[in-house]
């Protein structure tokens, strides 16, 4: 029992400084992409490895408190909406990608997973971006609708290049036994 104990505070602090990570990478690196209010950040990338580390339950976890924080310090000005849009965005992405990788870890399946959590996200982002942009842009459905091609290729983008750096370091960690440590 002790040993289940000493695990699950691991955990928590192994997200509780993925959290940190995020949110300070959200605070340091962003910037628009296309339209004012599509900034692309780094901040997904210890969401991502978290997820491929932990699974996906530590996924959603650490999303859900990293969009929290977030919204409420460096990205306040997004207020509920942008706590929202983030949760559905790397919250879809990290439990695609982390239900299909969880089952067998192995590169395909890794890779598999990260392009289906790509394909999920951007999706999901179409869908909550025709609801809630129109709120936070007080402007019409049709003129989000002409706004969806610019929307899709900033998600493909960021959700690639963080997605990207993810595996690169998860793998690099693996190599040499870093991970398994964890």
């Amino acid at each position: 029992m002790k040993k289940n104990i000493k695990e699950r505070i691991r955990l928590i602090a192994y997200l509780g400084m993925a959290a940190a990570l995020t949110v300070a990478l959200i605070y340091l690196i962003r910037f628009p992409m296309f339209l004012p209010f599509l900034e692309y950040d780094p901040g997904d990338i210890p969401i991502y490895f978290c997820t491929f580390v932990f699974g996906p339950a530590a996924g959603l976890i650490l999303t859900v408190t990293a969009s929290i924080v977030q919204g409420l310090t460096v990205s306040a000005s997004s207020g509920w909406i942008g706590i929202i849009m983030h949760i559905f965005a790397t919250g879809s992405f990290a439990f695609t990608a982390g239900m299909i990788y969880s089952r067998k870890k192995t590169t395909a399946r890794l890779l598999i997973g990260n392009a289906c959590g790509l394909v999920v996200s951007v999706s999901t982002m179409v869908a909550w971006n025709l609801l809630f942009t129109p709120i936070f842009m007080k402007t019409s459905i049709a003129a989000v609708i002409e706004l969806l091609p610019l929307i899709i290729a900033f998600n493909v983008i960021k959700v690639t290049i963080n997605a990207a750096i993810a595996i690169f370091i998860y793998k690099s960690l693996e190599k040499i036994k870093t991970i398994r440590t964890i």
